[in-house]
C-alpha cells in the first residue's frame, strides 16, 4: 500500500487540476455567450445618427443610419464566401447630407463583377459601425494598381479615400435595384472555442483518471 500512495496522490491533484480547468472554460464559455447575446441585441437595435466622433471601443456594433450620396469611389477588399466563393466587399465614399465623408462597406460582389460601373447613388444606409480587426503579421500589402485591399484597416481605408476614419457595414440600403449585397456584421466571426477547451480538459482528466487506476491495479497486483 505505501507504495501507492505517491502515484494515488500525483493522480488525484493531476485530476483535480484538469477537471478544475474544464470547469473553468465551462465558466469562460457561459460568460461568452452572455456577450456574444448582448452584441446581437446591440446590432440590431433600433438606427441612431453617427455619433460626431465616434470611439472605435464604445461604439462598436452601434447600429446607425446615414443618408447621403454613394460616389464611384470605392477600394475593393478580397474577401471569401461560403455561398458565393470568392470576390470582393466594396467600401465606397458616402458623402452625408449634413456635409460629412464616411465610408460605407456596401457588401460583396463576385470576382466577376469587380470592375462592373457603379455610378453615384442617393441612397440610406442602416447599419452598424465598426472597426474590423484585420491586420497581422501576415497580410501583404494592398495592390493599389488593381485596387485589391487584404483587410478593413479603417484608418488606412480613411486616407486612401480621403473620408473619416467612420465605416458603416451597411444592413440594409434604400437603393432600388442594389449593385452590391450587403454582408451585415453578426457574431460568427468572434472566437468561442470555450466549449472544445472544456472537453478536452474533461477528455485529458479522465484518461489521467484511467491511467493512474491502471497503475494502481498493477501496483496491487505486484507489477510495477
Amino acid at each position: 500500500m505505501r507504495r501507492a500512495i505517491v502515484p494515488l496522490v500525483i493522480g488525484v491533484v493531476g485530476a483535480a487540476v484538469l477537471i478544475s480547468l474544464g470547469v473553468w472554460q465551462v465558466q469562460r464559455l457561459q460568460w461568452k455567450e452572455s456577450v456574444l447575446a448582448e452584441i446581437e441585441a446591440r446590432i440590431v437595435a433600433d438606427p441612431v445618427a453617427v455619433p460626431a466622433e465616434p470611439d472605435p471601443e464604445r461604439d462598436r456594433y452601434l447600429p446607425v443610419q446615414a443618408t447621403g450620396t454613394l460616389s464611384e469611389e470605392a477600394v475593393h477588399v478580397l474577401v471569401s464566401t461560403r455561398s458565393e466563393g470568392a470576390g470582393f466587399r466594396i467600401i465606397s465614399r458616402l458623402e452625408t447630407e449634413e456635409g460629412r465623408v464616411l465610408m460605407v462597406d456596401r457588401g460583396f460582389v463576385p470576382d466577376e463583377d469587380k470592375a462592373a460601373a457603379r455610378p453615384a447613388v442617393e441612397a440610406t444606409i442602416t447599419g452598424n459601425l465598426h472597426w474590423p480587426e484585420e491586420i497581422d503579421g501576415f497580410t501583404p500589402e494592398p495592390d493599389l494598381n488593381a485596387n485589391i485591399w487584404f483587410a478593413r484597416d479603417v484608418p488606412t481605408l480613411a486616407e486612401a479615400l480621403n473620408a473619416e476614419p467612420v465605416l458603416i457595414v451597411a444592413r440594409t440600403t434604400s437603393e432600388t435595384e442594389p449593385a452590391v449585397t450587403p454582408l451585415p456584421v453578426d457574431t460568427a466571426g468572434i472566437p468561442n472555442n470555450h466549449l472544445e477547451y472544456a472537453v478536452t480538459w474533461f477528455g485529458l482528466a479522465t484518461v489521467w483518471i484511467g491511467m493512474t487506476g491502471f497503475l494502481l491495479w498493477r501496483i496491487r497486483q505486484g507489477r510495477a
